[in-house]
């Protein structure tokens, strides 16, 4: 229903995406303005960077277009219509996220996937068919971790009614971090993106074995090949906040 509506203004929509398109396009700017200063960030080139920013770019845009509108469930709780949702016979969790579906997120998607192309392009890798096939199920891997934080940080929300600011904290704000390469944060952050919510695995870890680079903690070789595990281990967890969420819920009271 969504998507007719967007559709039935095609002009609009065009607008609406080539703004996404280029605002999202503003924080690669910036990073190109920098290596107009510097020759490398940490010893990693601005190809290598391009890397790291159009994995994350096309992972965190996937799981924005598909389950981003999750961050208004504190809205919900707050004037009771959550109430509505929970009267048809339809997974909560499907309705929130295809609650007003916003088909324009998909120029981040693009806007991602031309800074990754651009460093395919620019980066002289020495392709097997090891990092070929990690290359789509990195993507695909990152995805499922950022829809993992999104679907968490909504649960949250059952509680502090209130928090989409917190919830964007780790979404958007996880998103900027993977930008950049590892070492150019303190250890302690590093670690914290790597054990704790694991986003490193969203392009940090695969990118290192793609760009035959030191891994972050010096983590063993084979953890490049382990983000669907992390991924499926983040969705696990997620859905059993979500549960447990759903089940506190009672409404507004009034």
């Amino acid at each position: 229903m969504w998507i007719r509506s967007t559709m039935a203004y095609r002009a609009s929509f065009v607008m609406t995406v080539g703004a996404s398109f280029a605002v999202t396009g503003l924080d690669f700017a910036a990073i190109w303005l920098m290596f107009s200063r510097v020759d490398a960030l940490g010893g990693w080139s601005l190809p290598e960077i391009a890397f790291l920013y159009g994995l994350c770019g096309v992972s965190f845009g996937l799981a924005d277009l598909a389950i981003g509108s999750m961050e208004r469930l504190g809205r919900r709780v707050r004037d009771g219509t959550l109430d509505t949702l929970l009267t048809r016979p339809a997974p909560v969790l499907a309705q929130l996220a295809a609650d007003r579906f916003a088909l324009r997120r998909v120029g981040r998607v693009a806007q991602g996937g031309l800074v990754l192309g651009y460093a395919l392009a620019a980066l002289d890798i020495d392709w097997t068919p090891l990092k070929a096939l990690l290359m789509p199920v990195t993507v695909v891997s990152g995805g499922a971790i950022f829809a993992a934080v999104f679907v968490a940080g909504a649960a949250f929300q059952f509680v502090a009614q209130d928090a989409s600011e917190v919830q964007n904290a780790f979404t958007y704000g996880g998103a900027t971090l993977l930008q950049y390469p590892p070492v150019v944060f303190g250890q302690e952050m590093v670690r914290g993106v790597t054990f704790v919510l694991p986003l490193a695995f969203v392009n940090w870890v695969p990118a290192s074995y793609v760009l035959d680079r030191p891994y972050p903690l010096d983590l063993p070789g084979w953890t490049a090949f382990a983000a669907p595990l992390v991924a499926a281990g983040c969705c696990a967890l997620a859905g059993l906040a979500w549960r447990a969420g759903l089940r506190s819920y009672r409404s507004t009271g009034s």
